[in-house]
């Protein structure tokens, strides 16, 4: 606990103590008598007397003037009220506060959310928009970011928390998955392969594959499965974004393995399933271990657990994860 020492009296003064002074202090210059003051605070008369001249010693001026049972402030006084009415009434109504807050004042504040470029345009958006109606007054802010700048966001609690895709998780973050998407293989209606139904991963060898860059998740899991089941693979292309993908694909400028939650009907592309070779992706909540959420984060967990994605072949139920 602090201590103050006063230069014109050796005296240690605790801040508990200011805190007691001048809720007495507040109490009498409102009421104007020391009985009233003593009454309100459950206190005797003597102890708000003591309370008051240990804080004018500590300030080393004179709060009020007495005149019998009435007392009046001073100049010094007044200003000294003003300056500390905001403090105790704030204090007086803390524990109000507190509680309505914790337990959900929903009316207002916001919940910042990070996210990469994929789960913003594909997922989020029908997870805003049902938050948002049922929430109008709190703001949503989303941070577009990748991997480790997210990671480094929710370790530095500059987010509430991140929605997105995991397959390696630290110790240190908590990854809740809540929906899941089945893998594809994507290329150009006129490619060789468009004309199988059937897929197997030694036939994309011999083709060019376009990946996003090394260090995302993709990347890493195609290297993964072609390394566990001894097929070598070429990159002809890294860059980011499905969207951006899917261009190059349709331009024929090679094929590519992506996670079915961006694929759609008017996609000019020809998609085949490829669960039997790579993994289902799941996308979720990544959060610090220990994080405490405020409600308004609370309230968009409960909405995405609760929301119903739009409909997609690609999509995976609970029992097929």
């Amino acid at each position: 606990m602090l201590l103050i020492l006063n230069k014109k009296s050796p005296r240690f003064y605790y801040k508990g103590n200011q805190l007691k002074q001048l809720r007495a202090f507040c109490a009498v210059a409102k009421s104007g008598k020391m009985t009233d003051a003593a009454g309100e605070l459950f206190l005797s008369q003597p102890a708000i007397s003591l309370q008051i001249r240990a804080l004018e010693r500590e300030l080393d001026t004179v709060l009020f003037e007495r005149h019998g049972p009435r007392i009046n402030m001073t100049r010094e006084g007044q200003e000294l009220y003003e300056m500390a009415r905001p403090l105790v009434d704030g204090l007086e109504t803390l524990n109000t506060r507190f509680n309505r807050q914790m337990k959900g004042d929903l009316d207002s504040g916001e919940v910042v959310i990070a996210a990469g470029e994929s789960t913003i345009i594909y997922l989020l958006p029908p997870l805003v928009s049902q938050f948002r109606e049922r929430y109008p007054n709190i703001h949503v802010q989303l941070r577009n970011v990748t991997g480790r700048d997210g990671l480094a966001m929710i370790r530095d609690d500059e987010v509430d928390f991140a929605i997105g895709s995991m397959l390696d998780v630290p110790s240190d973050i908590s990854y809740q998955p809540v929906y899941s998407f089945a893998p594809a293989l994507i290329m150009p209606p006129g490619h060789a392969l468009a004309k199988r139904k059937r897929i197997r991963i030694e036939d994309i060898a011999p083709y060019g594959l376009i990946l996003p860059p090394r260090r995302l998740t993709t990347w890493r899991m195609v290297d993964r499965v072609f390394q566990q089941h001894q097929v070598p693979f070429n990159v002809t292309l890294e860059v980011g974004g499905w969207e951006v993908i899917k261009r190059y694909v349709e331009l024929d400028f090679g094929i590519s393995i992506v996670t079915g939650i961006c694929l759609r009907e008017d996609d000019q592309l020809v998609a085949r399933n490829m669960s039997a070779y790579f993994p289902k992706r799941s996308y979720g909540t990544v959060m610090r271990r220990g994080k405490f959420l405020s409600p308004q984060a609370r309230a968009f967990l409960d909405v995405a657990e609760e929301a119903g994605m739009p409909d997609s072949p690609w999509r995976v139920s609970h029992s097929q994860r």
